[in-house]
């Protein structure tokens, strides 16, 4: 018997819907991560990008445990000497609280073009309203 292969073109994609709010940041983005890549389906293959569509709603409301709401350091550099800037999880979630989960997703995909590709599917909005309504999303909960 012959394993099965799935073909890019032969892959449907679904929407579903996550809402944020009391959600804890590592569960939240190692489901979303999960959806992402089609590892819930039954036709999983890892070097085809068979995933859904994800979008998290309520980004603001995301949660975490510990002192990390105040002890979490995000660094990124802007390419100029000296140019490292770092925020505090608390300013980062006032200021931009859709980068906390996008930067939590990003790090559970596959690095590379797949993972890139995958990474794409995803969308994150601050608060309860989203642009996606024709694509009738499904809630996903977990």
């Amino acid at each position: 018997m012959k394993s099965f292969v799935a073909k890019p073109h032969e892959v449907e994609r679904k929407w579903y819907i996550i809402d944020a709010e009391g959600k804890t940041l590592g569960r939240l983005a190692s489901e979303t991560a999960s959806i992402l890549r089609g590892k819930k389906k039954p036709i999983f293959t890892p070097h085809v990008d068979t995933g859904d569509y994800v979008i998290i709603v309520n980004a603001e409301k995301v949660e975490v445990t510990g002192k990390k709401r105040k002890e979490k350091i995000y660094k990124r550099h802007t390419g100029y000497p000296g140019g490292l800037r770092e925020v505090v999880f608390e300013k980062l979630q006032a200021k931009h609280p859709e980068e906390i989960i996008r930067h939590a997703v990003k790090g559970m995909m596959p690095n590379g073009r797949l993972g890139r590709q995958m990474y794409k599917k995803l969308k994150v909005y601050a608060g309860a309203t989203h642009k996606h309504n024709a694509q009738k999303p499904e809630v996903w909960n977990f």
